[in-house]
């Protein structure tokens, strides 16, 4: 494997989720998050892809059936992202207000879709099938990337509307908001691998439907946080 083809690699896995990242960061432009702590969060993100790969290589020849593996992947993944983003953000003092942990984990998410892709490229760039990596990076920008970002804004969503809350309703909340995001990921991947191409437009489209879910969703969390403040908030 020469440099070239792992330096191809890594544009084609590291562009596509600078530029979700930064289109994402519009959203909430008003109120900047310290680039030190996104590019923390972002590389917490692509670290987590060597840990996530062996635990789905072991999933893979140890469970039967194309829907548990399926299942223990999504988990493996989320969980793994919610670990980073644990273990690296959410618990610095500056995150201290709701939007904060929706900008924080699509980070994470982004970061570990960037290393994803760039192992999804390695193959076909390395066979000299420009056309079947172009077309892989085309079809991971619009289904599998936004897929790692809004599965993991249902746990950001989840711990941002529960921020104010006592301890046990904010790990019920994360907990809740782990288990629709696994759900997503499974549905997603179900309808890409086991399915194959026929239902790659379903696959997508149910992507799309999340982002006009989540969209949505931010401007509700950014008219309470930042319109209508509120006024109650539990204290340990």
């Amino acid at each position: 494997m020469t440099l070239s083809v792992l330096g191809y690699a890594f544009l084609g896995g590291i562009l596509p989720s600078l530029i979700w990242l930064y289109f994402l960061l519009k959203e909430d432009a008003s109120h900047h998050e310290p680039k030190k702590l996104l590019a923390i969060a972002f590389i917490a993100g692509m670290a987590a892809v060597p840990l996530a790969v062996p635990l789905e290589q072991l999933a893979n020849a140890t469970l039967i059936g194309s829907i548990p593996v399926l299942t223990t992947w999504a988990l493996i993944e989320e969980v793994l992202k919610y670990g980073m983003a644990a273990a690296f953000i959410l618990w610095r003092p500056i995150v201290d207000e709701a939007p904060e942990y929706v900008i924080y984990m699509i980070t994470v998410a982004l970061g570990f879709a960037a290393t994803e892709n760039m192992l999804f490229l390695i193959t076909p760039i390395l066979d000299g099938d420009i056309a079947s990596s172009i077309f892989a990076g085309d079809t991971r920008f619009i289904g599998a990337t936004l897929l790692h970002v809004f599965a993991s804004a249902l746990i950001g969503f989840a711990l941002a509307f529960s921020h104010t809350s006592r301890p046990a309703i904010r790990v019920a909340a994360a907990s809740g908001g782990l288990i629709l995001a696994i759900a997503l990921h499974t549905a997603f991947n179900a309808l890409i691998i086991t399915q194959g191409t026929s239902t790659t437009f379903a696959a997508v489209s149910l992507v799309w439907a999340a982002a006009v879910i989540f969209f949505a969703t931010f401007e509700v969390l950014k008219f309470f946080q930042y319109r209508n403040p509120p006024s109650n908030s539990y204290k340990p």
